[in-house]
């Protein structure tokens, strides 16, 4: 198992490292733990995806009803905000290349656990282990996507988001093809052994080299000064701050894509009376959209710079989403929802990245428990306000954070990011 020593013996070494960073490793090595980084945020995509096309079937198995159901899923999201914050301090003591790995094996092995129930309660239970191990991974793929950026000296971090959307993509489709021919039991066990064999192979290149903790940038106060490196100690009140500020606007723009997700189909069908198969492109092309705009994220922000990025991809989801609950026709609509996934593909990443810049480890885990608390809140809100005003209404707020954010960003712009 030499797999399993390295991970001890990494986990082991990170305890003795001191406050001297190791050098960071050749180019040659670098574009080797992109590359194996990568991987592991397109398994996330995969695996994650593969069990939302299987819920129906689940759902039947279990004999749960909707409402049963709906509460059984809120264990995916329960599990991983509460599993964030501990990666985050798990992360800072044992390094984040460790974690990556551990929660890369853990993943796929608790994506064969759902089918394997037979009642909402014993569903929502796995559903919890299920969540711990998908925030788990997220946080900590994060972070060591943090130490790379800054190693690798290149805004790459939106091309890390863009594996994960393309492994979403990859894994749905998959899922489509073998539902008609495997049943659930089978179709998720032959996921998590291939996710597994993915996680182990990838795995000694991130256990071979250690990067270099980030250098956090201190929050500045004047837009002349520039970003000065601080010594690695624990966040300032200032830094935690400004992580909430991050988080705030990750939650804004996260509660969009949770609300399209879940809503959209209908919002086609119920309001512009489309039929089932246009219907059910609405979330595909919003997500392609964000497909797209994060493949060209690091272009964008090598020519931009991170604040224009982040506030004019708040703006352009706005405008999009404007266009994609007002718009009289379907094809209108779902014109807006790609320039929805474009505004938004980055916002995340970036906002992500900058509160890792921040306050390291603790600071993605915090940031990243807003964005998860958005993709849980949005499809519940706008189902209660669907129902008070109606979906076209409902669905007009995510335009309206998508502005927020944008606000907030431009508002907090010196202090909380980088000159270009």
């Amino acid at each position: 198992m030499p797999t399993l020593n390295k991970i001890r013996s990494a986990l082991a070494g990170a305890k003795g490292r001191g406050s001297g960073s190791p050098s960071a490793p050749p180019p040659s090595e670098l574009r080797r733990l992109r590359i194996a980084l990568t991987v592991y945020f397109a398994l996330d995509g995969f695996v994650f995806a593969g069990w939302v096309v299987r819920i129906p079937a689940v759902k039947a198995q279990t004999g749960a009803s909707s409402s049963a159901l709906g509460l059984a899923l809120l264990g995916v999201s329960a599990g991983a905000v509460a599993t964030m914050m501990l990666t985050g301090r798990l992360c800072a003591r044992f390094g984040n290349q460790p974690v990556v790995v551990a929660s890369g094996v853990l993943l796929p092995l608790s994506v064969a656990l759902p089918p394997l129930t037979h009642s909402a309660l014993a569903l929502g239970l796995v559903l919890l282990v299920f969540g711990a191990t998908y925030g788990g991974i997220n946080v900590a793929m994060n972070s060591a996507a943090v130490d790379l950026v800054a190693a690798l000296r290149r805004p790459v971090m939106p091309s890390f988001h863009a594996a994960f959307s393309l492994g979403g993509m990859l894994g749905a489709a998959l899922g489509g093809v073998v539902a008609g021919h495997l049943t659930p039991t089978r179709h998720l066990t032959l996921l998590a052994a291939l996710g597994l064999v993915v996680a182990l192979l990838a795995a000694p290149t991130l256990l071979r080299h250690h990067l270099p903790r980030a250098e956090r940038s201190a929050p500045r106060t004047r837009p002349a000064q520039p970003a000065q490196p601080a010594r690695r100690t624990a966040p300032t009140g200032r830094a935690r701050l400004l992580v909430a500020v991050l988080g705030l606007i990750a939650l804004c723009t996260a509660y969009g894509e949770g609300a399209l997700a879940d809503w959209s189909a209908l919002h086609l069908t119920d309001d512009l009376g489309a039929g089932a198969g246009v219907a059910a492109a609405g979330y595909s092309v919003f997500a392609g959209a964000m497909t797209v705009g994060r493949l060209s994220g690091t272009t964008l922000l090598e020519r931009l710079g991170p604040g224009r990025v982040l506030i004019g991809g708040g703006a352009l989801g706005c405008a999009g989403m404007l266009l994609g609950s007002l718009a009289p026709s379907v094809w209108a609509a779902l014109a807006g929802f790609v320039v929805t996934g474009l505004g938004l593909a980055n916002v995340f990443p970036i906002a992500i990245g900058r509160a890792g810049d921040l306050a390291g480890p603790s600071g993605v885990a915090a940031a990243s428990t807003f964005g998860y608390g958005g993709i849980l809140l949005g499809p519940v809100a706008i189902g209660f306000l669907a129902d008070w005003l109606s979906l076209t209404a409902a669905l007009l707020t995510v335009s309206l954070l998508a502005a927020f954010a944008a606000a907030v960003a431009w508002a907090t712009r010196h202090a909380v990011l980088p000159e270009h």
